[in-house]
Protein backbone atom coordinates (compact mmCIF):
# COMPACT_ATOMS: atom_id res chain seq x y z
CA UNK A 1 0.00 0.00 0.00
CA UNK A 2 1.23 3.19 -0.80
CA UNK A 3 0.65 5.82 1.77
CA UNK A 4 0.27 9.45 1.44
CA UNK A 5 2.67 11.80 3.07
CA UNK A 6 1.00 15.24 1.97
CA UNK A 7 -0.45 17.46 5.13
CA UNK A 8 -4.22 17.83 5.18
CA UNK A 9 -6.16 20.85 5.31
CA UNK A 10 -8.91 21.54 7.32
CA UNK A 11 -11.69 24.05 6.99
CA UNK A 12 -14.26 25.61 9.74
CA UNK A 13 -17.29 26.14 7.08
CA UNK A 14 -19.04 23.74 7.39
CA UNK A 15 -19.42 20.48 9.65
CA UNK A 16 -19.09 17.89 6.13
CA UNK A 17 -15.95 20.12 5.19
CA UNK A 18 -14.04 19.94 8.51
CA UNK A 19 -11.12 18.03 7.37
CA UNK A 20 -10.16 17.08 4.20
CA UNK A 21 -7.97 13.88 2.89
CA UNK A 22 -5.05 14.16 1.05
CA UNK A 23 -4.49 13.95 -2.68
CA UNK A 24 -5.26 11.10 -4.12
CA UNK A 25 -7.29 10.26 -1.13
CA UNK A 26 -10.43 8.21 -2.49
CA UNK A 27 -14.03 8.63 -0.92
CA UNK A 28 -13.71 5.64 1.73
CA UNK A 29 -17.32 3.64 1.67
CA UNK A 30 -20.09 3.42 4.46
CA UNK A 31 -17.76 1.74 7.30
CA UNK A 32 -15.73 4.52 7.47
CA UNK A 33 -15.54 6.37 10.56
CA UNK A 34 -13.32 9.48 12.25
CA UNK A 35 -11.90 10.44 15.79
CA UNK A 36 -11.20 13.71 16.33
CA UNK A 37 -9.75 15.68 18.93
CA UNK A 38 -11.51 17.13 21.91
CA UNK A 39 -12.98 19.86 20.70
CA UNK A 40 -13.58 19.27 17.37
CA UNK A 41 -17.57 18.08 17.91
CA UNK A 42 -19.36 20.23 20.14
CA UNK A 43 -22.97 18.47 20.58
CA UNK A 44 -22.38 15.09 22.96
CA UNK A 45 -25.86 14.08 21.36
CA UNK A 46 -25.36 14.60 17.93
CA UNK A 47 -22.51 12.19 18.64
CA UNK A 48 -23.75 9.94 20.03
CA UNK A 49 -26.85 9.52 17.76
CA UNK A 50 -24.17 9.37 14.98
CA UNK A 51 -22.52 6.63 15.90
CA UNK A 52 -25.78 4.42 17.14
CA UNK A 53 -26.69 4.86 14.02
CA UNK A 54 -23.12 3.85 12.50
CA UNK A 55 -23.54 0.44 14.63
CA UNK A 56 -26.73 -0.41 13.28
CA UNK A 57 -25.58 -0.31 9.82
CA UNK A 58 -23.14 -2.46 10.69
CA UNK A 59 -23.95 -6.15 9.43
CA UNK A 60 -20.43 -7.61 11.61
CA UNK A 61 -20.56 -5.27 14.48
CA UNK A 62 -19.53 -6.88 17.44
CA UNK A 63 -20.21 -7.77 21.07
CA UNK A 64 -17.11 -7.04 23.53
CA UNK A 65 -16.71 -10.87 24.12
CA UNK A 66 -16.69 -11.23 20.17
CA UNK A 67 -14.21 -8.75 19.84
CA UNK A 68 -12.03 -10.17 22.47
CA UNK A 69 -12.23 -13.24 20.36
CA UNK A 70 -11.29 -12.16 17.53
CA UNK A 71 -8.54 -9.93 18.69
CA UNK A 72 -6.36 -12.63 19.92
CA UNK A 73 -7.29 -14.99 17.10
CA UNK A 74 -5.83 -11.90 14.31
CA UNK A 75 -3.06 -11.37 16.92
CA UNK A 76 -1.84 -15.20 16.75
CA UNK A 77 0.70 -14.47 14.20
CA UNK A 78 1.37 -10.66 14.85
CA UNK A 79 5.55 -9.78 16.33
CA UNK A 80 5.79 -8.32 19.69
CA UNK A 81 7.71 -4.96 17.42
CA UNK A 82 3.48 -3.99 15.76
CA UNK A 83 1.28 -2.35 16.82
CA UNK A 84 -3.09 -1.73 16.83
CA UNK A 85 -4.43 1.33 16.67
CA UNK A 86 -7.48 0.81 19.36
CA UNK A 87 -10.03 3.03 20.63
CA UNK A 88 -11.53 1.04 22.81
CA UNK A 89 -8.53 1.64 25.57
CA UNK A 90 -7.99 3.94 27.73
CA UNK A 91 -4.24 3.89 27.54
CA UNK A 92 -1.39 2.97 25.51
CA UNK A 93 -0.56 -0.62 26.20
CA UNK A 94 2.77 -2.84 25.24
CA UNK A 95 4.33 -5.83 26.28
CA UNK A 96 7.74 -5.04 25.33
CA UNK A 97 9.79 -4.09 28.03
CA UNK A 98 12.87 -3.47 25.97
CA UNK A 99 11.13 -0.72 23.51
CA UNK A 100 11.11 1.64 26.81
CA UNK A 101 13.38 4.24 27.08
CA UNK A 102 12.36 4.63 30.73
CA UNK A 103 10.03 3.14 33.08
CA UNK A 104 8.82 3.67 36.08
CA UNK A 105 7.35 1.24 38.47
CA UNK A 106 3.42 1.89 39.09
CA UNK A 107 2.33 -1.92 40.37
CA UNK A 108 -0.23 -0.16 42.91
CA UNK A 109 -2.07 1.24 39.81
CA UNK A 110 -4.69 -1.33 38.26
CA UNK A 111 -5.85 -2.71 34.70
CA UNK A 112 -9.49 -4.06 34.13
CA UNK A 113 -9.96 -5.20 30.51
CA UNK A 114 -13.21 -5.53 28.76
CA UNK A 115 -14.35 -8.64 29.80
CA UNK A 116 -13.68 -7.31 33.61
CA UNK A 117 -10.38 -9.76 34.68
CA UNK A 118 -7.22 -7.60 35.83
CA UNK A 119 -3.86 -7.52 34.75
CA UNK A 120 -0.97 -6.42 36.48
CA UNK A 121 0.53 -3.71 35.79
CA UNK A 122 4.82 -3.45 35.44
CA UNK A 123 5.02 0.11 34.93
CA UNK A 124 4.68 3.16 32.81
CA UNK A 125 7.41 4.71 30.59
CA UNK A 126 7.64 6.10 27.22
CA UNK A 127 8.55 4.05 23.93
CA UNK A 128 10.88 5.28 21.08
CA UNK A 129 11.54 3.00 18.36
CA UNK A 130 12.84 3.98 15.21
CA UNK A 131 9.34 4.13 13.78
CA UNK A 132 7.20 4.52 16.42
CA UNK A 133 6.94 7.36 19.61
CA UNK A 134 4.54 7.34 22.52
CA UNK A 135 4.76 8.61 26.07
CA UNK A 136 3.21 7.35 29.10
CA UNK A 137 2.48 3.58 28.12
CA UNK A 138 1.71 1.12 30.25
CA UNK A 139 4.06 -2.42 30.23
CA UNK A 140 1.99 -5.30 30.75
CA UNK A 141 4.37 -8.40 29.82
CA UNK A 142 1.41 -10.36 29.86
CA UNK A 143 -0.41 -8.74 27.15
CA UNK A 144 -0.82 -10.28 23.75
CA UNK A 145 -0.05 -7.40 21.73
CA UNK A 146 0.85 -3.45 21.78
CA UNK A 147 -2.12 -1.62 21.54
CA UNK A 148 -2.20 2.37 20.54
CA UNK A 149 -5.28 4.24 22.28
CA UNK A 150 -7.05 6.50 20.19
CA UNK A 151 -8.42 8.32 23.33
CA UNK A 152 -4.78 9.13 24.63
CA UNK A 153 -3.39 10.05 21.33
CA UNK A 154 -5.91 12.87 21.44
CA UNK A 155 -5.74 14.11 24.74
CA UNK A 156 -1.68 14.34 23.66
CA UNK A 157 -2.33 17.32 21.43
CA UNK A 158 -4.61 18.35 19.03
CA UNK A 159 -4.82 15.28 16.85
CA UNK A 160 -7.06 13.75 14.39
CA UNK A 161 -7.42 10.38 13.63
CA UNK A 162 -9.02 8.55 10.53
CA UNK A 163 -10.16 5.31 10.05
CA UNK A 164 -11.01 3.86 6.25
CA UNK A 165 -12.05 0.61 4.89
CA UNK A 166 -8.03 0.25 4.00
CA UNK A 167 -6.22 2.55 6.27
CA UNK A 168 -5.82 4.74 9.22
CA UNK A 169 -3.80 7.95 9.97
CA UNK A 170 -3.53 10.60 12.18
CA UNK A 171 -2.63 14.48 11.43
CA UNK A 172 -1.22 17.36 13.85
CA UNK A 173 -4.21 19.87 13.05
CA UNK A 174 -1.67 22.49 14.41
CA UNK A 175 0.61 21.78 11.53
CA UNK A 176 -1.25 20.16 9.09
CA UNK A 177 1.28 17.00 8.91
CA UNK A 178 0.59 13.33 9.18
CA UNK A 179 2.52 11.86 12.35
CA UNK A 180 1.02 8.18 11.71
CA UNK A 181 -0.67 5.85 8.92
CA UNK A 182 -1.24 2.38 9.36
CA UNK A 183 -2.52 -0.69 7.23
CA UNK A 184 -5.82 -2.72 7.44
CA UNK A 185 -4.85 -6.18 8.10
CA UNK A 186 -7.27 -9.10 9.31
CA UNK A 187 -9.84 -6.50 10.67
CA UNK A 188 -7.24 -5.00 12.91
CA UNK A 189 -5.93 -1.47 12.28
CA UNK A 190 -1.74 -2.05 12.17
CA UNK A 191 0.57 1.17 12.35
CA UNK A 192 3.32 1.60 10.23
CA UNK A 193 4.55 4.85 11.49
CA UNK A 194 3.44 7.32 14.28
CA UNK A 195 5.53 9.84 16.10
CA UNK A 196 3.62 11.96 18.70
CA UNK A 197 6.08 14.11 20.53
CA UNK A 198 6.96 12.58 23.83
CA UNK A 199 7.82 15.82 25.52
CA UNK A 200 4.73 17.63 23.84
CA UNK A 201 2.76 15.16 25.28
CA UNK A 202 4.04 15.24 28.53
CA UNK A 203 4.22 18.96 29.22
CA UNK A 204 0.02 19.06 27.47
CA UNK A 205 -1.58 16.70 29.75
CA UNK A 206 -2.53 16.98 33.68
CA UNK A 207 -1.11 14.24 35.25
CA UNK A 208 2.36 13.91 36.07
CA UNK A 209 4.55 10.85 36.74
CA UNK A 210 5.64 11.50 40.30
CA UNK A 211 6.82 7.92 40.86
CA UNK A 212 10.21 9.33 41.42
CA UNK A 213 9.87 11.83 44.04
CA UNK A 214 8.06 9.54 45.94
CA UNK A 215 9.61 8.40 49.16
CA UNK A 216 10.08 4.41 49.98
CA UNK A 217 11.54 2.07 52.66
CA UNK A 218 15.14 2.23 50.95
CA UNK A 219 15.32 6.01 51.19
CA UNK A 220 17.84 7.25 53.53
CA UNK A 221 17.42 9.27 56.41
CA UNK A 222 19.38 12.35 55.15
CA UNK A 223 17.10 11.73 51.54
CA UNK A 224 13.78 12.22 53.84
CA UNK A 225 15.03 15.30 55.44
CA UNK A 226 15.94 16.67 52.67
CA UNK A 227 12.52 16.29 51.61
CA UNK A 228 11.20 17.16 54.73
CA UNK A 229 12.76 20.82 54.12
CA UNK A 230 11.90 21.66 51.21
CA UNK A 231 14.57 20.21 49.29
CA UNK A 232 16.75 22.04 50.58
CA UNK A 233 20.59 21.99 49.59
CA UNK A 234 22.82 19.42 50.54
CA UNK A 235 25.78 21.93 51.87
CA UNK A 236 22.94 23.72 54.80
CA UNK A 237 21.25 20.27 55.10
CA UNK A 238 24.84 18.65 56.13
CA UNK A 239 25.19 21.98 58.35
CA UNK A 240 22.53 21.19 60.18
CA UNK A 241 22.78 17.33 60.58
CA UNK A 242 26.05 18.83 62.03
CA UNK A 243 24.66 20.62 64.75
CA UNK A 244 23.00 17.21 66.13
CA UNK A 245 19.42 18.91 65.46
CA UNK A 246 18.42 16.28 63.28
CA UNK A 247 19.34 13.59 65.85
CA UNK A 248 21.82 11.16 64.50
CA UNK A 249 21.99 11.84 60.90
CA UNK A 250 24.04 10.54 57.88
CA UNK A 251 25.05 12.66 55.15
CA UNK A 252 24.72 10.51 51.96
CA UNK A 253 24.03 11.99 47.87
CA UNK A 254 21.22 13.59 46.93
CA UNK A 255 22.54 15.04 43.66
CA UNK A 256 19.72 12.84 41.82
CA UNK A 257 16.97 14.06 43.43
CA UNK A 258 14.41 14.77 40.64
CA UNK A 259 12.57 17.01 42.04
CA UNK A 260 15.90 19.40 42.44
CA UNK A 261 16.62 18.82 39.04
CA UNK A 262 13.41 19.97 37.35
CA UNK A 263 12.82 22.74 39.88
CA UNK A 264 16.56 24.32 40.24
CA UNK A 265 17.99 23.31 36.54
CA UNK A 266 19.56 26.40 35.42
CA UNK A 267 21.69 26.79 32.08
CA UNK A 268 25.24 25.68 31.81
CA UNK A 269 28.07 28.62 31.47
CA UNK A 270 29.34 29.27 28.41
CA UNK A 271 33.07 28.70 27.30
CA UNK A 272 34.93 31.41 26.36
CA UNK A 273 35.39 31.97 22.95
CA UNK A 274 39.48 31.91 22.14
CA UNK A 275 39.05 32.45 17.95
CA UNK A 276 40.84 35.18 16.97
CA UNK A 277 40.83 36.94 13.31
CA UNK A 278 43.73 37.16 11.41
CA UNK A 279 42.83 40.28 9.59
CA UNK A 280 40.20 42.72 9.48
CA UNK A 281 36.91 41.86 8.51
CA UNK A 282 37.49 38.23 8.10
CA UNK A 283 35.09 38.33 10.62
CA UNK A 284 32.15 41.09 10.97
CA UNK A 285 29.72 40.99 14.37
CA UNK A 286 26.36 42.74 13.94
CA UNK A 287 23.16 42.99 15.99
CA UNK A 288 20.29 45.54 16.37
CA UNK A 289 19.36 47.69 19.77
CA UNK A 290 16.04 48.90 20.01
CA UNK A 291 13.27 50.34 19.46
CA UNK A 292 14.04 53.16 21.87
CA UNK A 293 11.59 54.56 24.14
CA UNK A 294 12.18 57.76 22.66
CA UNK A 295 12.88 58.85 18.91
CA UNK A 296 15.65 61.05 17.93
CA UNK A 297 15.12 64.42 16.44
CA UNK A 298 15.71 62.30 13.18
CA UNK A 299 12.21 59.89 13.82
CA UNK A 300 15.53 57.22 14.80
CA UNK A 301 14.21 54.91 16.90
CA UNK A 302 16.65 52.18 16.23
CA UNK A 303 20.59 51.58 15.35
CA UNK A 304 22.63 48.79 13.67
CA UNK A 305 25.99 48.45 14.82
CA UNK A 306 28.99 46.14 12.91
CA UNK A 307 32.18 45.33 14.70
CA UNK A 308 35.05 44.01 13.40
CA UNK A 309 36.17 40.95 15.41
CA UNK A 310 40.24 41.34 14.20
CA UNK A 311 40.13 45.17 15.22
CA UNK A 312 37.12 46.26 17.64
CA UNK A 313 36.21 49.10 15.03
CA UNK A 314 32.52 49.59 15.36
CA UNK A 315 30.03 51.28 12.56
CA UNK A 316 26.95 52.41 13.88
CA UNK A 317 23.65 53.76 11.39
CA UNK A 318 20.67 54.84 13.05
CA UNK A 319 17.34 53.33 11.68
CA UNK A 320 13.96 54.93 11.72
CA UNK A 321 12.85 51.11 11.07
CA UNK A 322 14.17 47.32 10.94
CA UNK A 323 13.81 47.16 7.00
CA UNK A 324 15.80 49.80 6.83
CA UNK A 325 18.45 47.27 7.75
CA UNK A 326 19.43 45.98 4.08
CA UNK A 327 20.31 48.97 2.87
CA UNK A 328 22.31 50.24 5.45
CA UNK A 329 24.30 46.86 4.81
CA UNK A 330 24.58 47.58 1.42
CA UNK A 331 26.02 50.96 1.98
CA UNK A 332 28.28 48.98 4.62
CA UNK A 333 29.42 46.34 2.30
CA UNK A 334 30.75 48.77 -0.50
CA UNK A 335 32.37 50.91 2.23
CA UNK A 336 34.54 48.34 2.82
CA UNK A 337 34.74 47.29 -0.89
CA UNK A 338 35.79 50.24 -1.93
CA UNK A 339 37.78 51.96 0.99
CA UNK A 340 39.65 49.05 2.66
CA UNK A 341 40.17 46.81 -0.59
CA UNK A 342 38.24 43.93 1.17
CA UNK A 343 35.35 41.49 1.57
CA UNK A 344 33.46 40.30 4.66
CA UNK A 345 34.09 36.57 4.86
CA UNK A 346 31.97 35.72 7.28
CA UNK A 347 29.09 37.69 9.05
CA UNK A 348 27.38 36.41 12.96
CA UNK A 349 24.49 38.16 13.90
CA UNK A 350 21.60 36.36 16.00
CA UNK A 351 18.12 35.11 14.27
CA UNK A 352 16.25 38.61 14.20
CA UNK A 353 13.89 38.76 10.89
CA UNK A 354 16.62 41.29 9.40
CA UNK A 355 19.14 38.74 9.68
CA UNK A 356 17.22 35.86 8.31
CA UNK A 357 15.26 37.65 5.29
CA UNK A 358 15.79 36.06 1.76
CA UNK A 359 16.83 38.71 0.25
CA UNK A 360 19.72 39.51 2.88
CA UNK A 361 20.74 35.55 2.88
CA UNK A 362 20.99 36.26 -1.33
CA UNK A 363 23.70 39.38 -0.97
CA UNK A 364 25.76 37.04 1.34
CA UNK A 365 25.66 33.89 -0.75
CA UNK A 366 26.45 35.71 -3.88
CA UNK A 367 29.62 37.90 -1.94
CA UNK A 368 30.58 34.60 -0.89
CA UNK A 369 30.45 35.60 3.03
CA UNK A 370 29.56 32.77 5.65
CA UNK A 371 26.24 33.35 7.61
CA UNK A 372 26.42 32.14 10.89
CA UNK A 373 23.75 32.94 13.97
CA UNK A 374 23.20 32.27 17.19
CA UNK A 375 20.92 29.49 18.17
CA UNK A 376 17.20 30.49 20.00
CA UNK A 377 17.18 32.32 22.73
CA UNK A 378 20.92 32.16 23.15
CA UNK A 379 22.22 36.03 22.87
CA UNK A 380 25.54 34.77 24.85
CA UNK A 381 26.33 33.51 21.01
CA UNK A 382 26.74 36.60 19.95
CA UNK A 383 28.48 37.90 23.07
CA UNK A 384 30.86 40.49 21.08
CA UNK A 385 27.90 42.58 19.87
CA UNK A 386 25.79 42.25 22.65
CA UNK A 387 28.60 43.26 25.50
CA UNK A 388 29.65 46.01 22.31
CA UNK A 389 26.15 47.29 22.75
CA UNK A 390 26.25 47.73 26.43
CA UNK A 391 29.30 49.94 26.24
CA UNK A 392 28.29 51.97 23.63
CA UNK A 393 24.80 52.61 25.55
CA UNK A 394 26.46 52.62 28.70
CA UNK A 395 28.77 55.55 27.60
CA UNK A 396 25.84 57.24 25.53
CA UNK A 397 23.87 57.25 28.92
CA UNK A 398 26.85 59.02 30.76
CA UNK A 399 27.20 61.63 27.86
CA UNK A 400 23.11 62.42 28.19
CA UNK A 401 23.09 62.78 32.43
CA UNK A 402 26.22 64.28 32.75
CA UNK A 403 25.06 67.34 30.71
CA UNK A 404 21.50 67.32 31.27
CA UNK A 405 20.82 66.74 27.58
CA UNK A 406 17.43 65.87 26.71
CA UNK A 407 16.56 62.32 25.90
CA UNK A 408 15.56 62.46 22.49
CA UNK A 409 19.14 63.57 21.28
CA UNK A 410 20.42 60.03 22.67
CA UNK A 411 21.26 59.23 18.88
CA UNK A 412 24.25 62.11 18.74
CA UNK A 413 24.83 60.82 22.28
CA UNK A 414 25.32 57.30 20.27
CA UNK A 415 27.13 58.41 17.41
CA UNK A 416 29.73 60.42 19.57
CA UNK A 417 30.11 57.45 21.95
CA UNK A 418 30.83 55.00 19.19
CA UNK A 419 33.75 57.67 17.85
CA UNK A 420 35.21 57.83 21.39
CA UNK A 421 35.28 54.29 21.65
CA UNK A 422 37.32 53.51 18.10
CA UNK A 423 39.96 55.60 19.55
CA UNK A 424 40.77 54.22 23.16
CA UNK A 425 42.55 51.63 23.36
CA UNK A 426 41.75 48.21 24.18
CA UNK A 427 43.45 45.00 26.10
CA UNK A 428 41.83 42.95 23.01
CA UNK A 429 44.23 45.20 20.79
CA UNK A 430 47.18 44.56 23.04
CA UNK A 431 47.04 48.44 24.17
CA UNK A 432 46.35 50.14 20.07
CA UNK A 433 42.89 51.61 19.64
CA UNK A 434 40.60 50.34 17.31
CA UNK A 435 41.44 53.36 15.34
CA UNK A 436 45.11 52.62 14.79
CA UNK A 437 44.87 48.82 14.43
CA UNK A 438 42.87 49.37 11.42
CA UNK A 439 44.22 52.51 9.70
CA UNK A 440 47.76 52.04 11.30
CA UNK A 441 48.10 55.61 13.00
CA UNK A 442 47.40 57.45 16.47
CA UNK A 443 43.93 59.07 16.25
CA UNK A 444 43.98 63.14 16.47
CA UNK A 445 42.75 63.63 20.21
CA UNK A 446 43.30 67.49 20.38
CA UNK A 447 39.34 68.15 18.73
CA UNK A 448 37.69 66.23 21.23
CA UNK A 449 35.73 68.45 23.23
CA UNK A 450 33.24 67.52 26.11
CA UNK A 451 29.61 66.39 24.88
CA UNK A 452 26.79 69.25 26.10
CA UNK A 453 29.46 71.32 26.71
CA UNK A 454 28.62 75.68 25.60
CA UNK A 455 30.05 76.65 22.24
CA UNK A 456 30.06 79.77 20.81
CA UNK A 457 29.43 79.64 16.99
CA UNK A 458 30.40 82.50 14.48
CA UNK A 459 27.03 83.53 12.25
CA UNK A 460 27.20 83.65 8.69
CA UNK A 461 28.03 87.00 6.80
CA UNK A 462 24.82 86.62 5.25
CA UNK A 463 22.73 86.57 8.98
CA UNK A 464 24.52 89.05 10.90
CA UNK A 465 24.86 92.84 10.52
CA UNK A 466 27.39 95.76 11.70
CA UNK A 467 25.70 95.97 15.04
CA UNK A 468 24.43 92.26 15.54
CA UNK A 469 26.04 89.74 18.00
CA UNK A 470 28.71 87.95 15.71
CA UNK A 471 28.20 84.88 17.88
CA UNK A 472 25.94 82.20 18.80
CA UNK A 473 25.58 80.51 21.97
CA UNK A 474 25.15 76.39 21.27
CA UNK A 475 25.65 73.17 22.62
CA UNK A 476 27.91 70.36 21.28
CA UNK A 477 26.47 67.27 20.41
CA UNK A 478 29.21 65.69 18.94
CA UNK A 479 31.24 65.16 15.53
CA UNK A 480 30.21 65.69 11.81
CA UNK A 481 30.17 63.00 9.43
CA UNK A 482 32.08 63.27 6.38
CA UNK A 483 32.22 67.42 6.94
CA UNK A 484 35.41 68.96 9.27
CA UNK A 485 32.96 70.23 11.80
CA UNK A 486 30.97 69.67 15.16
CA UNK A 487 26.90 68.79 15.02
CA UNK A 488 25.74 71.75 17.57
CA UNK A 489 21.98 72.42 19.15
CA UNK A 490 21.34 76.33 18.68
CA UNK A 491 19.24 77.36 21.49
Amino acid sequence: MRHQNQAWKSSSQSQSNAHRPPQGYKPPHHNTAAVASPGSITDPNTLAEQFQKFISLQPQAMSASSFIGQLSHSSSGMSHSEWVLDSCDSHHISLDSSSFISVSPLSSIPVMTVNGTHIPLAGVGSVVTPHLSLPNVYLIPKLKLNLASVGQICDSGDYLVMFSGSFCCVQDLQSQKLIGTGRRENGLYILDELKVPVAAAAASTTTVDLSSFRLSLSSSSFYLWHSRLGHVSSSRLRFLASTGALGNLKTCDISDCSGCKLAKFSALPFNRSISVSSSPFDLIHSDVWGPSPVSTKGGSRYYVSFIDDHTRYCWVYLMKHRSEFFEIYAAFRALIKTQHSAVIKCFRCDLGGEYTSNKFCQMLALDGTIHQTSCTDTPEQNGVAERKHRHIVETARSLLLSAFVPSEFWGEAVLTAVSLINTIPSSHSSGLSPFEKLYGYVPDYSSFRVFGCTCFVLHPHVERSKLSPRSVICVFLGYGEGKKGIVILIQ
